[in-house]
């Protein structure tokens, strides 16, 4: 008599693809470290008034994170290739969740300080880490797909962690704007470890100390005075001295690592054209889009006497125009190439932005609404496009450099943001009306926003896109691309 057995299934035994792990790992990473960005500026008040201190006392939370990620991120292309990615993904992400927890618990101004700086620390290894994986593990065409989905956290992040943060402040604690990170972020590190394959290094060339001294200290203080600047004034001690001492260790460290031979940062990658003029609109180009989402909760709050509800609410249709763009986007990408994609989408911005100038105190809601969503519309068009052709030409060796020197532009571009938009209310407002810039001023600061978009815009429109088009049809040009094609739960991608 034969009996049947019935095959005993676990879910340890299931493991699927890692063309599916390694997006989802992506996803939750920069959901919660772009998240985590956003929503600690609502608990700023809560905090003063725990700690018995001003908010302006509290700058010191804000800035310390930022300088810190900067002076990390030159470190992790080198640790990719010397750990290899999960082993450096997972471990930066668990720093962070760590720190995310003790910020929390700090009892004083200085523990929450320096906890933040760990917290910075750890989020300039995870944004290169995770995407060298992602860029490792997809080919150019496969990321303008993959990247449609990609950006739903990168908007919706941004978006919601200030409702989020106005509604943990309100009902619990400023404490869980920090410990909001753990129910997110724990499953993250469980599902790595569970189904993330191992993802061999290679022999990576000597530590360069001197280059990771030089470059930390150089990005390090040039992201504080920018940070700074607005704050304390530009013609402050501390601001010009950390600028000018910014920009020696820069060029210290670029004149360095161009003459060693295993360099920390592998600034020959800007040789490349393709590299070198994406990461230039980069630069430019996210001034006028995240100078505009700073500059737009300040007008209503300030100029409007809004609430921080409906400050909330009125940004927030952003985040559904650039999701319906970048749909459009990546079906166009292999058809038009990025330049036209890109081009257009900041000559929208800068359209938009004039739109915003017009706005007065009598300027409706739904006004705005309307207009922030013509800016996601318009600000879909730039954000994909810049980032995959950025890679189209690079080798696949040099994914993890390429991947951590993009970062480091689009860090310097987020700080250039604020720091654009609070210096141009700072000259457009009387001395008389200092504490409180009127809506001249707000205006003012568009049209700076406006023509930053139309030059940046000026210039896309000459980028060459050719090899770009190529990679992500499969043309020959990409062949310089071995991608790696992770077909099973085993293979290794650097």
């Amino acid at each position: 008599m034969l009996l049947y057995r019935r095959p005993r299934l676990s879910f340890f035994s299931f493991r699927p693809g890692q063309r599916l792990v390694v997006p989802i790992m992506c996803v939750s990473v920069t959901f919660i470290a772009i998240a985590d960005g956003a929503i600690t500026t609502v608990a700023l008040p809560s905090i003063a008034r725990q700690f018995h201190l001003t908010t302006a006392a509290l700058d010191g939370v804000v800035v310390v994170y930022p300088v810190c990620l900067a002076m990390a991120i030159p470190a992790s292309a080198w640790l990719v290739e010397r750990c290899g990615a999960k082993r450096v993904l997972l471990t930066a992400l668990v720093a962070f969740l760590g720190s995310s927890l003790l910020c929390g618990a700090a009892a004083d101004l200085t523990q929450l300080v320096a906890f933040r700086a760990a917290q910075g620390l750890s989020a300039g290894v995870l944004f290169p880490a995770s995407a060298a994986l992602l860029f490792a593990t997809f080919d150019s065409g496969e990321q303008v797909r993959i990247s449609r989905y990609m950006i739903v956290p990168q908007q919706i992040a941004p978006a919601a962690a200030p409702i989020l943060g106005g509604l943990l402040v309100d009902n619990l604690s400023w404490r869980w704007v920090f410990y909001v990170n753990l129910p997110v972020g724990l499953p993250a590190v469980l599902f790595g470890v569970l189904f993330l394959a191992r993802h061999q290094g290679h022999r990576a060339g000597r530590f360069d100390l001197t280059g990771l001294l030089l470059s930390a200290a150089a990005l390090g203080s040039l992201m504080f005075g920018i940070c700074e600047g607005p704050n304390r004034g530009w013609s402050s001690a501390a601001v010009l001295t950390t600028l000018v001492l910014g920009a020696a260790l820069l060029a210290a460290a670029v004149a360095f690592e161009l003459r060693t031979t295993e360099p920390l940062l592998k600034l020959r990658l800007f040789a490349d054209r393709l590299f070198r003029d994406t990461n230039l609109i980069n630069l430019v180009g996210l001034v006028p889009i995240l100078g505009a989402m700073y500059l737009g909760p300040l007008f209503l709050q300030q100029a409007q006497g809004r609430s921080a509800l409906e400050s909330g609410t009125s940004t927030f249709p952003e985040a559904f125009g650039v999701l319906l763009t970048v749909q459009v986007a990546g079906v166009l990408y292999t058809r038009v190439g990025p330049r036209i994609i890109v081009g257009c989408g900041l000559a929208g911005v800068s359209g938009v932005l004039l739109l915003f100038a017009t706005c007065d105190q009598d300027t409706g809601l739904w006004t705005f609404r309307v207009y922030m969503f013509l800016l996601g519309i318009a600000m879909g068009g730039v954000f994909m496009p810049t980032t995959v052709a950025s890679l189209a030409t690079i080798a696949r060796q040099d994914l993890a450099q390429a991947s951590m020197l993009n970062t480091v532009v689009r860090q310097t571009g987020g700080a250039l943001a604020p720091a654009v938009v609070t210096t141009a209310l700072v000259l457009s407002t009387p001395a008389a009306a200092a504490a409180t810039p009127p809506v001249a001023a707000y205006q003012h600061a568009y049209l700076v926003l406006a023509a930053i978009a139309a030059v940046t815009s000026a210039f896309a429109f000459t980028l060459r896109d050719a090899p770009a088009r190529a990679a992500a049809g499969g043309g020959t040009k990409a062949s310089n691309r071995t991608p790696a094609r992770a077909r099973s739960g085993k293979e290794s991608v650097h």
